[in-house]
């Protein structure tokens, strides 16, 4: 009989099971029950020795796992290797980017076909004046264009290493000195090294360990972040160039241990700048460049719950006699809960500053906030939808729902502002002169909506003009299926009726056509004179544009090019509204393959919900390969994210995140009920905070999934919640409460997190109707400790319910690193996914 402390070995004998059938048993886990009593209430964790991630137990369970997932998935093979021979041959393997000026160079990367990752490279500007990309040929081999030199091969660099990620990089002004950082392991602590690009030698000094650093623009001195035992970024140290390390001065160090902080320069490269800050509450702290030994200070004292930021531009020629007016920017919450921005004219006096000095030229709807009544009486019981109108704001802001203000950059030549609304990012623009005009008048300023533009030829547009083509049954028409399907799905299933097609009775859209995100992006120059701007769309792959607010000339710079016979007008997205069991109005994104009945099809559904981070529209070409075979790929826009702005994600966290999680089974709910999807061929996936989603659906409503993959679940949040010496834990208590000290929130978290509320033994009556579950975890994960789903995953298969594992033994929270071991994978988990739904 083998030793029952030897798991491996229970993955063959135990219950007597034949060699030949073992591949359907898991690995058994050991229990020892340890008691864990807070509030009075006491959990027996039988699975707590799995904590200790590198004991020869714990590695010898993980290996059987491993193996057991292997041995379940080899029949996926064959599947997984069409998806990924898919996946490569619509990719543009050798391509290159658009290159983007900085200082005197023109900066890009490159990758080659065979190659893991990118390579950095740099050609000189041909003048001051030259602001037009140079022409590069990207099937041409790096460094070999004129003046072409290889600044980082990351190929070449990641050799003899099986993970490697590059942790930032910092040039120096004159472009000769490089500071950069790397991690092999995993666990997000880089080592930092400065390179002479001129000649490729390298400094002796090596900044180990760090979070991250940057380099003075004269390279004399390095700013850079230590980390704590509990992996917190928590002070800042200066370094000179070419001294020992040894002799590094800590210049300042953050002692409340919510607070993480991070080191940079300005925007203007004139200060030395470091941001601290939790969740709720943030600090800005300057230092001159120039005087780099100096002390730093607050622009701001810091302010409970209040964040702040704060950016420094001028108003070219504008003030008396043709001067500069010096401009401070200050994005703030301390007034209205959804942000807003204020300008400050720096000639009035010296630093320090107040928040809410200055002239605020955009602010966010108050409506549905905690903190909403402070703008608006009766505010905060509002629903998030209701529009709201502000004479102080721009005219593209009016009437707009769940608008949150996102921030503002004003550069030479052009001012743009990034907002929400109506569940989508916005991006509003307009020139600076028109800027400078509307602050010295004391009016709401000119921005402009940008728009990105259609494609050519595009039926799927409102009033296009454009005929649906021939030999497809959905036209535009087909919208009316969706009306009156998305109202009220909670337990009962019960809906209400809604407007006509297009519109709702409370104003918000039923149906939204066109789904992008848009974003200024690739402007690193203040004097460039035109704008870049980034768009993609779920049918839409990513473009990069440029655009002159000027003259409103829209000239496209690149588009990610899918090789094969890919027509995005091959595929359909629509944005609907569910009402959810509490009244709340959910925005659902749905994307199928044109010309697929939607009827009773498989699903891909997959959210977040946390942190306030928005699951924005984005190209996936590894989707394609799904949408192809007829699946409906479904995205609930959930509270807990921002895509309706602040008051989106108050209501789904602390004590409201019961609120994610019941969204997202009501969305799911309400697809299937209409018919559109099948919950026998349901599978629904999250990664991180997803993950802890992902777990929390499955014990609620089982029977809506026939599969979830479950990415570095957070699965076990209210142990790891409970334990301020984990990385993260008591930076998390702002997002999840504090159940340390809070038994409300104890009892709170406890009614949902996945672990403790998972089926515990074959006698629960949902494990007849469980989903089949995959999980993908990794050793050196430090944001959610591999323990998280390894004891998720024992007290599942105890229960009798069929889970899987891929654990990656030298990689982090983000997974493998490389091009093609990543395409790897998501083919692996698309083809699980695939076969859970019964699509070959």
């Amino acid at each position: 009989m083998p030793s029952p402390d030897n798991p491996a070995a229970h993955a063959t004998v135990e219950h007597g099971v034949s060699s030949e059938n073992a591949a359907s048993v898991p690995p058994i886990a050991r229990r020892k029950p340890a008691a864990r009593t807070h509030h009075g209430d006491t959990f027996l964790d039988p699975y707590v020795w799995m904590k200790d991630k590198d004991s020869a137990e714990v590695r010898d369970y993980v290996a059987a796992q491993n193996a057991y997932g292997e041995r379940r998935t080899a029949a996926l093979g064959p599947l997984r290797d069409t998806l990924f021979n898919e996946l490569t041959s619509r990719i543009q393997q050798t391509d290159m980017s658009v290159p983007t000026r900085m200082d005197g160079y023109w900066y890009f990367t490159r990758t080659r076909e065979g190659a893991q990752y990118a390579v950095q490279c740099r050609l000189p500007i041909r003048g001051g004046d030259d602001w037009t990309p140079p022409r590069i040929d990207p099937l041409s081999e790096p460094g070999s264009m004129p003046g072409e030199q290889v600044v980082f091969d990351t190929n070449r660099e990641a050799e003899g290493h099986d993970f490697f990620q590059v942790g930032g990089m910092d040039l120096s002004r004159d472009g000769r000195w490089m500071l950069y950082g790397v991690d092999t392991r995993g666990d997000e602590r880089y080592d930092f090294r400065i390179r002479d690009l001129r000649t490729g030698t390298e400094l002796p000094e090596v900044l180990e360990g760090i979070a991250g650093a940057c380099i003075t623009p004269d390279a004399q001195w390095v700013f850079y972040t230590v980390l704590d035992d509990a992996w917190r970024p928590c002070a800042v140290r200066r370094h000179k160039v070419g001294t020992p390390v040894s002799d590094d001065v800590e210049v300042f160090r953050e002692h409340d241990e919510r607070f993480w902080l991070g080191v940079g320069l300005s925007f203007d490269e004139r200060n030395i700048v470091i941001g601290t800050g939790s969740k709720t509450t943030t600090e800005v702290l300057m230092l001159p460049a120039d005087t780099p030994e100096g002390e730093f200070r607050a622009f701001i004292p810091r302010e409970p719950d209040i964040e702040y930021d704060v950016s420094f531009a001028r108003f070219e020629d504008a003030g008396e006699d043709g001067a500069d007016i010096p401009l401070a920017v200050v994005y703030h919450n301390a007034f209205n809960p959804n942000f807003e921005i204020d300008v400050i004219d720096m000639r009035l006096h010296e630093p320090p500053y107040r928040l809410g000095e200055g002239v605020c030229i955009a602010q966010g709807s108050p409506y549905g906030c905690e903190q909403g009544d402070r703008v608006e009486p009766g505010a905060s019981a509002k629903p998030i939808g209701t529009a709201y109108r502000n004479p102080a704001n721009p005219a593209i802001l009016q009437g707009a729902r769940g608008l949150g203000i996102e921030g503002i950059a004003l550069h030479r030549h052009y001012v743009a502002l990034s907002y929400r609304a109506d569940g989508m990012t916005h991006l509003g623009v307009m020139t600076k002169r028109d800027a400078a005009e509307d602050f010295l008048a004391g009016r709401p300023w000119r921005f402009r909506e940008l728009l990105p533009p259609t494609l050519e030829g595009d039926w799927d547009v409102p009033d296009s003009g454009v005929a649906a083509p021939a030999g497809n049954s959905d036209s535009l028409d087909s919208d009316t299926c969706f009306t009156g399907c998305f109202t009220q799905h909670g337990p009962s299933g019960a809906s209400d009726t809604s407007g006509p097609s297009g519109s709702s009775a409370d104003g918000l859209p039923d149906v939204t056509r066109r789904l992008y995100t848009i974003a200024a992006g690739g402007n690193p120059t203040y004097e460039a004179p035109r704008m870049r701007y980034t768009f993609s769309g779920y049918t839409r792959p990513g473009e990069l544009h440029e655009f002159d607010p000027a003259t409103g000339e829209d000239l496209l710079l690149k588009r990610a090019r899918v090789l094969g016979d890919f027509d995005p007008r091959n595929y359909m997205e629509r944005r609907m509204w569910i009402t959810a069991r509490d009244g709340e109005r959910i925005p659902v994104s749905l994307v199928w393959r044109r010309g697929v009945a939607l009827d009773h099809l498989p699903m891909f559904v997959t959210g977040y919900g946390a942190y306030e981070i928005s699951s924005d529209p984005g190209f996936s070409v590894a989707r394609l390969s799904m949408l192809d075979r007829g699946v409906l790929y479904a995205v609930p826009h959930i509270r807990g994210g921002g895509e309706m702005g602040r008051a989106w994600y108050e209501q789904g966290r602390r004590l409201a995140k019961r609120h994610s999680f019941e969204d997202f089974v009501d969305a799911v709910a309400a697809l299937q009920d209409a018919g559109l999807a099948d919950p026998e061929r349901t599978v629904a996936v999250g990664g991180s905070a997803g993950g802890l989603l992902m777990g929390a659906v499955a014990n609620l409503a089982p029977e809506r999934f026939a599969g979830i993959e479950a990415d570095v679940p957070f699965v076990d949040a209210l142990t790891s919640i409970l334990d301020p010496s984990l990385p993260l834990t008591v930076t998390e208590w702002d997002e999840w409460g504090d159940p340390l000290h809070d038994p409300e929130v104890y009892r709170y978290m406890k009614s949902y997190t996945p672990y403790e509320n998972a089926p515990e033994s074959p006698d629960d009556p949902r494990v007849a109707h469980f989903p089949k579950i995959l999980i993908t975890t990794s050793m050196n994960d430090t944001r959610v400790l591999v323990v998280e789903p390894l004891k998720w995953m024992a007290r599942l298969q105890a229960a009798g319910v069929d889970v899987i594992a891929k654990i990656e033994v030298e990689a982090g929270h983000g997974g493998t690193t490389g091009r093609y071991k990543q395409w790897k994978e998501v083919s692996f988990e698309n083809a699980w996914c695939l076969r859970t739904m019964g699509v070959a």
